[in-house]
C-alpha cells in the first residue's frame, strides 16, 4: 500500500486519488477473498456432506439389498414348512439347493421344536455349509441344546424374523458369522403353534469383502457395527469382534464419539467430525443404517482431503488477485496521466451506459484536476450497476432453481400417498376415494389406507401442524410409523399410541398430528376407530341423512408422550358414506374472509349424497373453490369418502 504523502502542484488530484483508489481495492480484495474463503469452505462441507449421506445411503441400500435376497429364501422356506412339514430327504434338498444358488450364504439350517418335525424326534436341525468349497451337510456341534442357542431363542420370543449379533460358530460353521432367522409358525384354527426357524449364515469375512469395496477421496474408508456398536467391520482387523465404538469413546475419554456412537446403534444418519485421535488427523465420518440387520455403517474421511480443492482454488485466486493488482497499478497510472479528457466524451460514454451498454469504456480525462475524479466516479458507477444487476440476475435464477426444487419435492411427497382408484378393485364390500391439494408447494397433510387382510380396511385423515417442507418430512415419518405399527396392532387406540410416543422422540420443533384412524371390518360393517384431536367426520346415511360423528377425545400426536386414547365401534349400515377431512375444508376462507364452516360442508354433502366416493370428494373440491373465489388458499385441504356397499355387493 503506497504510503500518504502531500500533493505538489504536479500531482496533486491525481495522486491522491490513485492512492484511494488502490488502498480501497486492496481492502475489498482482502475482505471479499476471506468472505469467499470461509463461504465456500461452508458451502464446500455442506456439499461434500450432501454426497457423503448419498454415497453412504447408496452403499447402505446396496448392502441392505444384498442381505435382502439372503432374507428371501428363508422367508419362503419358513413359510412352506409351516403350512405342512417337508420330508427329511426334500428339507435337505432344499437347504444344499439353497446354499448352491446363493453363493452369499455361508451356511442354513432348519431347527424344529422337540417332536415338532416327527412324533418321539427330540432334536432335529440339519446344518449345511461351505466346506473347501463345496455344500456339505455338517453336525452343529451341539444337537441336544440347540434351542437354547440366541439365534434359536430371539425369533421365537419375538415371533419374527431375526438378524443376530455376529458370534465365532465353534462348531457347526467354525467362523465369525451373523445368522438371519426366520420362525415356523403353523396355524391350528385360532392358535398360532411355533415349530422352529430355518436360519441363513453370512460370513463376516463377505460381509468385510462387501463393505471394503467402499471408499471416499483417497485414503476414506468404510466400516460396520453391529446393533450394539461393536467393530462387524474395520480395515484394522484388530478392532473386529474385539472393539467397540463406545470401548474406544471410553478409552480416549471422548464425549463426542460416545455421542456419535449411540446416534449410530439408534438407527440414526449424519455426518460429524471425529477426534483427532481416530485417524490421528482431523476426519470426518458419514454413517446410515443398514434396515436389515439394525446395524450401521460408516464412512470415514481425512479433513484434508476433503478440502483439497478449496485450498488449491485459494492459491489460483490469491495468483489471480496478484496479477490483478499489478493490471489495475498499471490502469491507475494511465489514468493519473490522463484526467483531463474532454467532459463532452465522458458525457457522450454516459449517456451510452444510459442507454443498457454496461460494456462501454469510460474515457479517462488527462488533467490533474475534477475532470478526471469525475471519469473514476463514472467508472465506479459502471461496475457497480453491471454486478448488481448480475446479482440481480443471480438472484433470480436461484429463486427459479428452489421454485423449481419445490416442485419436485411436491412431486415426491404426493408420491407417499395412495394416488390408483379405485384401490382394491377385488374388493366390492367398499368404495374408496382421497384427495389433497396442499396449500404451499408442499404441506403436511395426510391420508392413507391398505388392507390388514382380506376383510378389515385401515383409513386415516391427518394434519401436520406448519406448512412446507418440515410439515411434509413430519407427515411422511408419521404415514410410514402408522403404517409399520398398524401391522402388528389391530385396535385403533394401541395405533394411535405407540405413533405418539414414536413421534414424541426427539420431537425438539414440537410439530403435532390430529389424525382420525378407522378400521372397517367389511364382513360385518363393524367401524372401529380412534381420534387424535382431528375433526370429526360425517357419516351419510343411505336415505341422505347428514350427521357429524361422535369421536373419542384425545390430544395430539408428538405433543405428550403419555397420553392415552380410547377406541369407539359402530355398526354401518350398508349404502353408509363417512367423509373425513381436515381443517383445510371447514376454514376456507373467501375474499370477504368468510369461513366455508360446517354448515356449508353439510349442505354439500346432503346435495351429493348420491354421489361415488370420487364424485363427492370433487363435489366438494369444486364448492370450496367456488366459494374461495380470488382468495389464497391459507391451508392444506384433504378429503376421503368411503362407502360401504356389504358383504353381499357385487
Amino acid at each position: 500500500m503506497p504510503k500518504a504523502v502531500k500533493p505538489t502542484p504536479g500531482r496533486g488530484l491525481a495522486f491522491r486519488l490513485a492512492a484511494c483508489i488502490l488502498t480501497g481495492a486492496t481492502l475489498i480484495f482482502g475482505a471479499a477473498f476471506a468472505d469467499y474463503y470461509v463461504s465456500s469452505k461452508d458451502m464446500l462441507l455442506r456439499a461434500v456432506r450432501e454426497n457423503a449421506i448419498h454415497l453412504i445411503r447408496g452403499a447402505a441400500a446396496r448392502l441392505d439389498v444384498q442381505l435382502a435376497g439372503v432374507e428371501c429364501v428363508p422367508r419362503f422356506l419358513a413359510a412352506a414348512y409351516g403350512r405342512a412339514t417337508p420330508a427329511r430327504a426334500d428339507l435337505e434338498r432344499d437347504l444344499a439347493g439353497f446354499l448352491a444358488t446363493n453363493p452369499d450364504v455361508y451356511g442354513a439350517a432348519a431347527a424344529y421344536e422337540p417332536g415338532a418335525f416327527a412324533p418321539g424326534l427330540a432334536h432335529f436341525a440339519p446344518y449345511f455349509c461351505r466346506k473347501d468349497g463345496r455344500v456339505t451337510q455338517v453336525s452343529l456341534g451341539y444337537e441336544e441344546r440347540y434351542e437354547l442357542e440366541n439365534w434359536y431363542l430371539v425369533p421365537r420370543e419375538l415371533g419374527r424374523p431375526v438378524w443376530s449379533e455376529p458370534y465365532f460358530d465353534e462348531s457347526g460353521g467354525d467362523i465369525v458369522m451373523a445368522t438371519y432367522s426366520v420362525p415356523i409358525f403353523r396355524t391350528e384354527g385360532a392358535r398360532r403353534a411355533f415349530l422352529g426357524v430355518v436360519t441363513a449364515d453370512v460370513s463376516l469375512d463377505w460381509l468385510r469383502g462387501q463393505v471394503g469395496r467402499i471408499s471416499m477421496f483417497r485414503s476414506g474408508y468404510a466400516f460396520v457395527v453391529s446393533r450394539v456398536g461393536v467393530y462387524v467391520s474395520h480395515p484394522d482387523s484388530r478392532l473386529v469382534m474385539r472393539e467397540s465404538v463406545f470401548s474406544l469413546a471410553e478409552e480416549k475419554g471422548s464425549p463426542e464419539l460416545r455421542a456419535i456412537g449411540r446416534d449410530m446403534v439408534k438407527g440414526g444418519e449424519g455426518f460429524a467430525r471425529l477426534p483427532d485421535f481416530v485417524l490421528g488427523k482431523p476426519a470426518w465420518l458419514a454413517y446410515a443404517p443398514l434396515s436389515a440387520t439394525g446395524w450401521s455403517m460408516g464412512v470415514i474421511v481425512p479433513e484434508d482431503e476433503l478440502f483439497a480443492d478449496l485450498h488449491r482454488l485459494g492459491r489460483e485466486v490469491a495468483t489471480l488477485g496478484a496479477g490483478g493488482f499489478a493490471v489495475l497499478l498499471l490502469v491507475i497510472a494511465a489514468i493519473a496521466t490522463s484526467i483531463t479528457r474532454p467532459l463532452s466524451r465522458l458525457a457522450a460514454t454516459a449517456a451510452e451506459i444510459a442507454t443498457g451498454n454496461l460494456d462501454a469504456p469510460v474515457p479517462q480525462g488527462g488533467s490533474r484536476d475534477e475532470v478526471g475524479a469525475l471519469a473514476r466516479s463514472f467508472e465506479q458507477m459502471r461496475l457497480a450497476l453491471k454486478d448488481y444487476i448480475a446479482d440481480l440476475t443471480a438472484t433470480t435464477k436461484a429463486k427459479e432453481r428452489l421454485e423449481s426444487e419445490l416442485k419436485i419435492a411436491r412431486s415426491i411427497q404426493m408420491s407417499f400417498l395412495p394416488k390408483h382408484f379405485p384401490p382394491f378393485p377385488e374388493l366390492t364390500a367398499f368404495e374408496l376415494h382421497a384427495s389433497l391439494e396442499p396449500a404451499w408447494e408442499v404441506g403436511g397433510d395426510l391420508y392413507d389406507f391398505f388392507l390388514l387382510g382380506p376383510d378389515k380396511l385401515l383409513f386415516l385423515v391427518g394434519d401436520v401442524s406448519g406448512k412446507g417442507v418440515p410439515a411434509a418430512l413430519f407427515m411422511a415419518v408419521t404415514k410410514t410409523l402408522v403404517k409399520g405399527i398398524a401391522e402388528q396392532e389391530t385396535d385403533p387406540a394401541v395405533i394411535l399410541t405407540k405413533v405418539n410416543r414414536e413421534l414424541c422422540v426427539d420431537n425438539e420443533s414440537m410439530l403435532f398430528v390430529t389424525m382420525f384412524l378407522a378400521i372397517l371390518d367389511c364382513a360385518t360393517g363393524e367401524l372401529a376407530f380412534s381420534n387424535a384431536g382431528h375433526n370429526p367426520p360425517a357419516l351419510i346415511a343411505p336415505d341422505g341423512a347428514v350427521s357429524w360423528m361422535t369421536l373419542p377425545r384425545g390430544v395430539f400426536l408428538g405433543i405428550m408422550e403419555e397420553a392415552v386414547y380410547k377406541t369407539t365401534r359402530m355398526r354401518l349400515a350398508p349404502g353408509t358414506r363417512l367423509f373425513a377431512f381436515t381443517d383445510g375444508v371447514n376454514e376456507a376462507m373467501n375474499t370477504g374472509l368468510e369461513l366455508f364452516g360446517t354448515r356449508r360442508l353439510g349442505e354439500t354433502l346432503a346435495a351429493g349424497a348420491s354421489l361415488s366416493p370420487e364424485d363427492l370428494d370433487r363435489a366438494v373440491m369444486d364448492a370450496i373453490r367456488v366459494f374461495a373465489g380470488e382468495a389464497d388458499q391459507a391451508d392444506d385441504i384433504t378429503v376421503l369418502t368411503m362407502l360401504y356397499r356389504g358383504s353381499e355387493a357385487g
